[in-house]
């Protein structure tokens, strides 16, 4: 009996796995949080050089606030006071005359800054002052934390499939969250810079335990919704989010509120079951039919668990059974699954980069940043759903390449469009985020079908640390505007349409058996009759297809 088998008779898509959905669903919530915190916590609000000390002197006695910034901070061209400059001692002269002459001496800020608290009451830059020459620290944070995400993608993908995908879950759980509190106790900003890394590291596993868990749990027909069910639950958290930073201005209070949900995920965690699949392919049947049953008894479908015993499973996996730990050096020794990585891995650099790239610009087109970041959020949901519709009627590949290539040519429209159109900008902006969305719905579902399972946890944890990688570089691809004002856009868009090509190289997917060994990927795998499974392939007819790919055995998880 095949396990694709055995899940369809218990209901591949019962009250059980449901059950998973909605545990992993918001126990995501934290997790995407986190990935936008720098867009509110990161903001540097409007400041000038602080004239405290001169008014401690008296000698500012009779003047107003504003008479005291004329006399003290020069001016800048848009009539706003300087950021970063003072004059060296008071020019009374300039309240009878506006102008302020060049040939007065200006000095950097001696005594900090004051700063504009009507839109937050406090981020990163007013804790440490990370404005002026540290002024690119605030977003060095984002990378720093992406940078911890890169890494822990790749710890837990490695780890998970060592010593189980749950536990390892937990482990996410409970550090992420201890991890993010921990950072609003911060002392310095060295020490928020640590611990936002170490948030990022432990947090990530979260999403990548849970989305194998999801996939390998369901039937081959319902992985598609599955793959639509998983994105909202980053729609869902995109929407929240600005919603709760908008009540929420103090960062530390913000990561907080973000952070504490996470202890419903740990206490639901109790219910979610271990992978069937390792279990199996780790050699503890026992364990694995325990499982097996409790989803048959929930499903309501006890009368085919009764005719299965626990040594029967060990009967799915005929080879490689625990004999063999699979590491990622498996993802580059055959030439197969070197491409495979290498395409997936390009596919998935360029998937986070321009998704993030446009979720990071929320305040670079002069509208309301709450906004922004909400309807960001929102046009996913008719994106995201597109993907159900997309997937059945032109498979993986299609909706993969074709979703990079609007997201990038959304990005390059906007080049041509002038500044001051901030409406028009936001509203192809958005398209473009849309369309991203649907790139990223689509590559996690895509990526889990097309690694095979000896190896799929090593390939999703692959091909999150690259993706991660994209993310973390976003936001100096942002900072890039500093030299050309749409360099960024340039890049975004030029990843977009280079990434749509590569995906388009990808085989399909859509209706097929999950690969179980690299074999399975290599087309050398033998058959009952000792001919190659890749000659049976070319022998049926494609109507026949799906009979025959049905035929393979399970081996791993």
């Amino acid at each position: 009996m095949k396990f694709e088998d055995l899940l369809s008779e218990i209901n591949g898509f019962g009250r059980f796995q449901k059950m998973v959905l909605c545990i992993n669903f918001f126990g995501r919530f934290s997790l995407a949080c986190h990935f936008l915190l720098g867009n509110f916590i990161a903001v540097i609000p409007s400041h000038h050089c602080s004239i405290s000390s001169l008014d401690a002197d008296e000698i500012f006695e009779n003047l107003t606030q504003e008479e005291r910034l004329t006399v003290s901070i020069p001016v800048q061209d848009d009539g706003t006071p300087a950021s970063c400059h003072m004059f060296s001692y008071p020019q009374f002269h300039l309240l009878s005359n506006s102008s302020s002459p060049s040939e007065v001496a200006v000095v950097q800020c001696q005594n900090g800054w004051e700063y504009d608290n009507n839109m937050f009451i406090s981020t990163l830059a007013t804790q440490w002052d990370l404005v002026c020459d540290k002024r690119a620290l605030s977003r060095l944070t984002t990378t720093i934390f992406f940078i911890g995400v890169m890494f822990g993608a790749a710890a837990f993908g490695s780890l998970s499939a060592m010593f189980g995908r749950k536990p390892m879950l937990l482990v996410s759980h409970m550090l992420g969250m201890g991890f993010g509190l921990c950072s609003t106790f911060s002392s310095s900003f060295i020490m928020f810079a640590v611990l936002r890394f170490f948030t990022g590291f432990t947090i990530t596993g979260s999403v990548i335990i849970s989305t194998i868990l999801n996939v390998e749990w369901v039937s081959i027909e319902h992985r598609k919704l599955v793959g639509v069910i998983d994105s909202l639950a980053w729609t869902f958290a995109f929407m929240s989010f600005p919603m709760i930073a908008y009540f929420i201005r103090d960062w530390k209070w913000l990561t907080i509120a973000i952070s504490l949900p996470t202890i419903i995920s740990i206490i639901t965690w109790w219910w979610i079951p271990e992978s069937a699949r390792w279990l199996i392919a780790n050699g503890r049947v026992d364990k694995a039919y325990y499982y097996l049953r409790k989803c048959a008894v929930m499903n309501q479908k006890q009368e085919v668990i009764v005719s299965i015993k626990p040594e029967d499973l060990a009967k799915i996996i005929v080879t490689d059974r625990g004999n063999r730990k699979y590491s990622y050096l498996d993802l580059v020794r055959t030439p197969k699954m070197r491409r495979l990585a290498l395409l997936t891995g390009i596919t998935w650099f360029a998937v986070a980069t321009v998704a993030y790239g446009i979720s990071f610009n929320i305040s670079s087109f002069g509208l309301n940043m709450y906004l922004t970041q909400f309807v960001y959020g929102a046009i996913e949901i008719p994106a995201k759903l597109s993907i159900y519709y997309l997937l059945d009627k032109f498979g993986r590949r299609i909706t993969q390449a074709g979703s990079l290539l609007f997201a990038g040519i959304s990005l390059m429209i906007n080049i041509f469009i002038p500044k001051d159109k901030s409406v028009v900008r936001t509203v192809i902006a958005v398209l473009g985020k849309g369309c991203s969305a649907t790139s990223f719905g689509t590559v996690i579902l895509y990526s889990s079908e097309l690694y095979p399972t000896v190896v799929r946890q090593n390939g999703m944890g692959y091909t999150s640390f690259v993706a991660r990688l994209g993310v973390s570089v976003a936001p100096l691809i942002l900072q890039s505007d500093d030299v050309w004002s749409y360099f960024s856009q340039v890049i975004l868009s030029s990843l977009g349409l280079s990434a749509a090509f590569v995906a388009y190289l990808l085989p399909e997917t859509r209706g097929r058996c999950l690969p179980e060994t690299i074999e399975d990927i290599e087309g050398i795998r033998k058959g009952t009759d000792d001919s190659p499974l890749q000659d049976k392939k070319n022998d049926v007819k494609e109507g026949s297809r799906l009979k025959w790919k049905d035929s393979l055995i399970v081996q791993n998880t």
